[in-house]
């Protein structure tokens, strides 16, 4: 059973007080991998200052090659930019980085994104990792950054690593570890809209061969939309045992509760989104709020059998629920100013098991060096899913008046809908072996099978559905350095991603197997490094083609199959890290355009929706040591994220000479400063959406489903360590 949460802000606070350079030659590039991991690096707890945005390595690279030498465009987020960006919730760290893109979060129930303009499956979103294991299969709720030390976002296909994945890029997630030495940082934040927040991070030893971690968080936070309160409990553990000199024993484990209303945004009225203030709730109060939990346990065995290898067996379990009554909105009538609305209950519940074994080694052949890798992994996912649903008709339209809204009235009785039994399996094998061909030149190939089994039983009409693919995925990438600063690079592959059958099988009365989406992309790039290593940016160019995107079946209207092609191009260039003693940046900009090739009912040369052709984002920190001690840090960011598609848009449309639903571009500033008094304590502001602008964030469609973006906001916080 999952601990009790917390009753209020005041109890969790008195729980918590209680709390007490690229290497020079070919050798230099795998020799890393020989050194013992140093376990006694006292990383500081709580919020940081005088960090650097620059990171040179990467953990979802499964490689010891520095990210300069790396054959692949990666951008890791370390903790301090985290923490400069204020960002509790991952989403605040989206538009810092170049060629993400915010898709549908399902009215503030998860986090949704695309790299490089290919989103993930509409339901679920874009496959995360957690410590280099999957994290998000099933319903997640929005990710918390209170025990998350960086953000890996590997770019371009990763699928001959990690299987079924998108072709635009995979994001891993790092937690952060336990420490030998103990320390404690307890935060207290407000702000506007009844925001608040308390955190705590303790770690330190529990004896001479265990230390402990534990991240804790509870918010509570009223949001600039009518009615809509939110309320979260995180809890974190994590401990690390050292079995013997060579064998350490890494326990994480997470648990969350996400509770809110489930909020679609607004509507568009006759084409135009103003037409509603931004605070307008047109869901029902009385419905109470959808409860997201999730439950997650990992255990990884590292062992170094010798100086040159090691082994990796680790085990995961992810629990999932999303349970709770919605009222969403539907068609604006035609007196714009009468809208119907549909009311759902869903039960949702998800299990997630998997196992991963890897053995890592060094060996020469000749001149080379190889960095060897070979892993197995198995997982057992089951889903059930049940929802009730009702729609209006103009019998009973459970409608409401955009602009005097009434709520309370009586709501309609929802009636089966869905209720389906699905298990996936998956094994797979892979390979890795990245060549020090000689000191300037590095070649990384890659490969891996996956054999996959899907089956979906509707409990409703009694059909039962199976598919088996199997799919072998490879990449292979080179990466020149010519010297200490340089580097260029090209890296082709290869991306599956089997169709969820519930999307193509329920209701269809038929067995037809959904062939999986497959992806092809090619990538080349130059990376440039300060001589202090404190500097580094990534300019990349792809193209990326994905096949079997799933469309409309001619032959079946209403339902799916996997026929659609889609083609992505692009350029992006990141730059961060320390400009000098006391200014620290982090800038992106990305050029994506996304085109449908074929398609049964999209417009071919189109887009897809939520995809804008240009963002870009700026990040700037100076810090000032002040008399006595003291550090004064100010700074400001800006993101720019420019116009999409608001809804799909046929080729019917098109032929009759009807405009697209856009979704209009917008441009986002925020202020924030840190003085920390001493060692000890920490005060901070951070305004986000500083000149109160209204934007949209993303959407399903432009009629009935717009996320609005936050208005401005105020937060106060204050850290103190102990």
């Amino acid at each position: 059973m999952p601990p009790r949460s917390p009753q209020s802000l005041s109890f969790v606070a008195a729980l918590l007080a209680g709390l007490g350079a690229g290497p020079a030659d070919a050798d230099a590039v795998l020799d890393a991998a020989s050194e013992p991991a140093e376990l006694d690096t006292v990383r500081v707890v709580g919020r940081r200052d005088s960090g650097t945005y620059y990171a040179d390595a990467t953990q979802g690279s499964k490689t010891e090659l520095s990210l300069r030498q790396l054959p692949q465009s990666v951008r890791v987020l370390p903790r301090q930019a985290i923490d400069d960006l204020g960002a509790t919730h991952l989403d605040g760290t989206l538009d810092y980085v170049g060629g993400i893109s915010r898709q549908n979060g399902f009215g503030g129930l998860w986090d949704n994104f695309a790299v490089r303009g290919l989103p993930g499956n509409e339901n679920t979103g874009s496959a995360t990792l957690l410590n280099g294991l999957a994290g998000n299969r099933g319903y997640n709720a929005p990710r918390d950054t209170a025990n998350i030390e960086a953000i890996e976002f590997l770019k371009g296909p990763a699928a001959a690593l990690y299987g079924s994945s998108e072709p635009g890029g995979t994001l891993n997630i790092v937690t952060k570890l336990p420490q030998w030495r103990p320390a404690t940082a307890l935060e207290l934040s407000a702000g506007s809209h009844d925001a608040y927040r308390v955190a705590a991070d303790s770690t330190g030893p529990l004896g001479d061969s265990v230390a402990y971690r534990l991240n804790l968080a509870a918010e509570d936070r009223h949001s600039f939309r009518d009615v809509v309160r939110t309320q979260r409990r995180f809890l974190a553990p994590a401990l690390t045992w050292r079995l013997g000199e060579a064998t350490t024993l890494d326990y994480n484990g997470e648990w969350l509760r996400h509770r809110a209303p489930l909020d679609r945004g607004v509507v568009a009225v006759r084409g135009d989104l103003r037409a509603l203030p931004r605070s307008r709730f047109l869901g029902e109060p009385g419905d109470g709020d959808v409860q997201v939990e999730n439950r997650n346990h990992q255990l990884l065995l590292r062992h170094a059998f010798s100086d040159t290898w090691s082994g990796l067996l680790a085990a995961s379990r992810r629990d999932a629920s999303l349970r709770g009554y919605s009222t969403e909105p539907g068609a604006v009538q035609a007196d714009a100013r009468t809208l119907w609305r549909q009311r759902r209950w869903r039960d949702f519940a998800s299990r997630d098991s998997a196992l991963q074994a890897e053995l890592r080694g060094q060996v020469r052949s000749g001149a080379w060096r190889h960095d060897l890798l070979v892993g197995m992994e198995a997982y057992d996912f089951v889903l059930d899913q049940r929802m009730l649903r009702v729609r209006p008709s103009a019998a009973a339209p459970y409608a409401l008046d955009l602009f005097a809204p009434v709520y309370g009235q009586a709501p309609p009785t929802p009636l089966p809908f869905v209720d389906t039994h699905e298990r996936q399996r998956n094994l797979a094998l892979y390979l890795q072996d990245a060549v020090a061909l000689n000191a300037q030149w590095t070649l990384l190939l890659g490969l891996r099978h996956d054999r996959y089994r899907q089956a979906l039983e509707d409990r409703r009409s009694g059909g039962r559905y199976a598919q088996t693919p199997a799919r072998t995925t490879p990449r292979i990438g080179l990466s020149y350095a010519p010297g200490e600063q340089w580097s260029w690079y090209v890296n082709a592959g290869r991306s599956f991603r089997p169709n969820n059958g519930s999307d193509v099988w329920y209701g269809t009365g038929t067995s037809t197997t959904p062939a999986p989406e497959s992806g092809r992309a090619l990538e080349l790039g130059g990376k440039w490094q300060a001589r202090d290593g404190r500097l580094g940016g990534t300019l990349a160019l792809y193209e990326i083609v994905k096949d079997n995107v799933l469309t409309g079946d001619p032959r079946n209207p209403g339902n799916q199959i996997a026929a659609g092609r889609v083609r992505s191009r692009g350029a992006e260039a990141d730059l961060s890290g320390q400009l000098s003693a006391h200014w620290r940046l982090n800038a992106s900009a990305s050029w994506n355009r996304v085109q449908v090739l074929r398609d049964n009912t999209l417009q071919v040369g189109g887009s897809l929706i939520n995809v804008p052709k240009l963002n870009g984002s700026v990040l700037a920190v100076h810090e000032t040591p002040l008399p006595g001690g003291g550090l004064l840090g100010l700074g400001g960011g800006i993101t720019h994220t420019g116009a999409r598609l608001a809804e799909a848009y046929t080729q019917a449309q098109a032929d009759a000479g009807i405009a697209p639903a856009r979704l209009p571009a917008y441009t986002v500033a925020k202020l924030l400063a840190y003085w920390r008094i001493d060692d000890r304590l920490r005060v901070s502001l951070d305004v986000d959406n500083v000149f109160d602008r209204t934007y949209y964030t993303s959407s399903v469609a432009a009629t009935p489903w717009v996320a609005v973006g936050a208005a401005r906001t105020v937060s106060a916080g204050v850290q103190y360590r102990f």
